[in-house]
C-alpha cells in the first residue's frame, strides 16, 4: 500500500518495486483520509493486510501522521511493516513517525538511482522473495 499525492513519486515507488521484483498489487491511495477510511474498513473484510505500507507524511485530507496511527489501532493490520517515505527530514518528524510505530523513516532522495534502490528495502519489508 502506497500513500502519495505526488503522481511522479508515486510512479517512482513503483518502479522501485519494479526494479527489484517486488511482485504484487499495489493500492495507491491519494490522500489521508482515503487510507484511513482503508486501514479501518480492513478490520471488516476477508482480504489480508498489505505486505507493506509505505506512507508520505505530506498528503492531503489528513496527514501521514494519522494514517501511521489508524493502521497502528487496526486488530488486523497493526504488525504490518510501515516505512514513512518523506521529503522531511527534520528530527521532530522522524521522533513522531518513530513513536507512533513506523518500521522505518526514509527521506526522500533527490537521485533517481538512489529512489530506485529503495526497491531493496521495500522487498526485504515486505518479505518478498
Amino acid at each position: 500500500m502506497l500513500v502519495e499525492d505526488n503522481p511522479a513519486d508515486a510512479m517512482l515507488v513503483r518502479e522501485a518495486l519494479e526494479e527489484h521484483h517486488v511482485r504484487g498489487e499495489l493500492i495507491l491511495i491519494a490522500d489521508g483520509e482515503s487510507a484511513v477510511d482503508y486501514m479501518e474498513q480492513m478490520d471488516h473484510m476477508p482480504n489480508e493486510c498489505p505486505d507493506l505500507a509505505i506512507i508520505d507524511l505530506n498528503v492531503p485530507k489528513r496527514s501521514g501522521r494519522e494514517v501511521l496511527a489508524a493502521a497502528r489501532l487496526s486488530n488486523k493490520c497493526r504488525q504490518m511493516p510501515i516505512v514513512i517515505l518523506s521529503s522531511s527530514d527534520a528530527t521532530q518528524d522522524r521522533e513522531d513517525s518513530m513513536r507512533l510505530g513506523a518500521s522505518r523513516y526514509i527521506p526522500k532522495p533527490s537521485r533517481l538511482e538512489e529512489f530506485l534502490d529503495l526497491g531493496r528495502t521495500f522487498k526485504a519489508m515486505a518479505g518478498s522473495a
